[in-house]
């Protein structure tokens, strides 16, 4: 990731939170590509179900719902942009409730509130609400 950020056109740092909300977007567009370009089909196939959590596992093994996460978190940017970015910058990025807000501005309050919304929004979106006949 670092040499990715390193080799886009110079950048006027305005401080921390923006250093590492230019990372999780990295990060996240990093994740999905690589996801692409091993070809795996969208919304699982053969993949593995990773269910969408706080409690995060690394893994080198790219799934096929980081692809299917990165196109509804582009349908959710559509409707809510600022939900989108707080999953961005908490999921991708690892940030916490506290930089969350300082990166977007907003109260800790507002990004509890965000993260729970877009967290329901998503599993719905991605099918997730099929299971309990909503």
């Amino acid at each position: 990731m670092y040499v990715r950020l390193v080799d886009i056109r110079p950048i006027d740092w305005q401080n921390r939170a923006h250093f590492f909300a230019l990372c999780a977007q990295l990060m996240r567009r990093i994740l999905t590509d690589f996801a692409r370009s091993r070809h795996y089909q969208k919304r699982g196939g053969a993949a593995a179900h990773v269910p969408f959590d706080e409690a995060l596992l690394v893994s080198s093994q790219p799934h096929a719902d980081l692809v299917a996460l990165d196109d509804a978190l582009k349908r959710l940017a559509r409707i809510d942009s600022r939900k989108s970015r707080v999953v961005e910058l908490r999921f991708f990025g690892g940030l916490g409730v506290k930089e969350t807000a300082e990166v977007l501005k907003v109260s800790n309050e507002t990004v509890m509130r965000d993260w729970k919304l877009a967290k329901v929004w998503l599993l719905r979106d991605l099918g997730g609400s099929k299971h309990h006949g909503a």
